[in-house]
């Protein structure tokens, strides 16, 4: 099957044919804007198939001169550019609003006018900013025929605030790179300003929402264009919640596609011209939706993942992926070893007191590092569980069980709660624990509860996974109230108690 050998990295590439060689151009976008940009095609006479790249937030058009040639070598014009507002092109940076939808149409009407390109087979791609261009533009522009959008968004209000938490070291990120190498603009500046300070929050949404593919579905679909979506598990920019959701609304032809990794991490090695299976993916995406080629893209599973730790595997949507749901009650905290059980019915009766700014060694990581590593190494990040602090944490262990569990899908987190500030944050983690008590970091999540008075439960869907407990492991959760990943809305000095009556549903096959 297709879906194996493009998930593990054993499908073929076909034979390169000769190419044009590499040209750096500049293209007039929207309002006369110089972008800069380059181009190749296949040598061969006649009209081609195109691919227009825009390229990555804080990259520059030179990003895909790799995959460009590679590309035009398997029958492809490939047009790469740089957005407006960065490095060498012109004007300030619009952050895949109207703007860069018109100057994307315009590097379109360039491409039919300038290279041997046959405008009935165009298609735009990239990674994590030119993924988000690319897939907002195929509701814009109905001459983009086929989308691959690599770690990439759909809502970019759930990227920034999901859990109604701000993701901090994401978006500092983001904000470092556009003050480095890029021209903010006005609207950048003030929407990320009020991000960090936590103010005029519907406003900042407002214009994230204008930037998400989710908001312009129905013109997606009405266009259709084939739709391929690729991100990591573990993508700290562009959770695969988001994904999920908006895949599942998709009327065209689409696959979805999820790996072990960080944000942009999995397609790295490709950009230097290595093999890859998230390139190879997007080869057999583009050679059959342009290029025609009956190689069994559109019979494959639309949903292809590579679980953390398991085999690659194919289902016919996401709902087919998605395991039943377990509940585990939360149990008493034991006084030997500060641990609850996790399982069983919910119980009443017990409390877990939090203090609401103290961080503990349970952590989701550093923004790329962390689950980057761990896509490199195969291994997830771990702590070992005696050092997280219980007074610091609440903590529940499940029975080990005789054979492995398979995790897929959402799990969802209820905690009960009494004493809590009106604004707050808790962070739920799920690991993985084994004998000797290392506890491999399953997924997580935070929750925010913002000048809510009287809150006394709060509900939380942990970002999407696929990992396999082995046989003798004990499911884990962990709760505290501080992740650097994350601002926290905790009062210094303050406290929450977790109380009888939570739960974990897991989804387990």
């Amino acid at each position: 099957m297709l879906v194996l050998a493009v998930l593990t990295g054993t499908a073929t590439s076909a034979s390169a044919a000769p190419t044009t060689a590499l040209q750096a151009v500049e293209i007039s976008g929207a309002g006369g804007v110089a972008l800069k940009a380059n181009w190749i095609a296949p040598a061969a006479a006649g009209q081609h198939p195109a691919i227009v790249f825009p390229s990555s937030w804080g990259l520059n058009d030179v990003e895909y001169i790799a995959q460009a040639k590679i590309l035009a070598g398997r029958g492809f014009v490939v047009v790469s550019y740089t957005p407006r507002g960065w490095w060498l092109s012109g004007g300030t940076i619009d952050t895949a609003g109207p703007q860069d939808m018109a100057d994307l149409s315009k590097v379109l009407d360039w491409t039919i006018a300038n290279t041997p390109t046959d405008p009935a087979r165009i298609g735009a791609a990239g990674i994590s900013y030119g993924a988000g261009i690319s897939l907002l533009g195929s509701g814009t522009d109905k001459r983009i025929r086929a989308v691959a959008a690599l770690s990439g968004w759909s809502d970019l209000v759930y990227s920034l605030y999901s859990g109604s938490t701000r993701h901090r070291q994401s978006s500092g990120l983001l904000q470092l790179a556009a003050q480095l190498v890029g021209k903010p603009s006005p609207e950048l500046s003030t929407a990320l300003a009020d991000f960090n300070a936590n103010k005029n929050v519907g406003q900042v949404q407002a214009w994230a929402k204008a930037r998400s593919a989710a908001t312009y579905l129905d013109a997606i679909n009405a266009n259709q264009p084939a739709v391929l979506l690729a991100n990591g598990w573990g993508d700290s920019f562009f959770p695969p919640n988001q994904l999920t959701d908006f895949f599942g609304k998709l009327t065209t032809p689409k696959r979805l596609e999820l790996r072990p990794g960080d944000h942009a991490i999995a397609e790295l090695t490709g950009v230097l011209g290595l093999p890859n299976d998230a390139w190879q993916s997007l080869y057999e995406w583009f050679d059959h939706y342009l290029g025609g080629q009956p190689n069994g893209a559109e019979t494959e599973p639309a949903v292809q993942v590579k679980p953390l730790n398991a085999s690659a595997e194919g289902y016919a949507s996401w709902s087919a992926l998605s395991g039943t749901a377990r509940r585990y009650g939360l149990g008493k905290i034991r006084l030997l070893d500060g641990t609850g059980l996790l399982g069983g019915a919910t119980s009443t009766g017990w409390t877990k007191k939090l203090p609401a700014d103290k961080d503990t060694l349970a952590s989701g990581g550093v923004v790329l590092l962390t689950n980057g590593a761990a896509a490199i190494t195969g291994e997830q990040p771990s702590v070992w569980l005696p050092f997280v602090d219980r007074t610091r944490a609440g903590v529940w262990a499940a029975d080990r069980p005789s054979s492995a569990q398979h995790i897929r899908g959402v799990p969802k987190v209820h905690l009960e709660l009494t004493g809590a500030a009106a604004t707050g944050t808790v962070v739920a983690y799920l690991y993985d624990l084994d004998t000797l008590g290392t506890a491999k970091l399953i997924t997580h999540a935070p929750v925010s509860w913002l000048d809510a008075p009287g809150t006394t439960s709060v509900d939380v869907d942990l970002f999407a996974t696929a990992y396999d407990l082995p046989a003798g492991h004990s499911l884990t959760l962990v709760v505290d109230t501080v992740d650097p990943l994350y601002y926290d809305e905790n009062a210094a000095g303050g406290s929450v108690t977790v109380t009888g009556g939570s739960y974990v549903d897991v989804p387990l096959q």
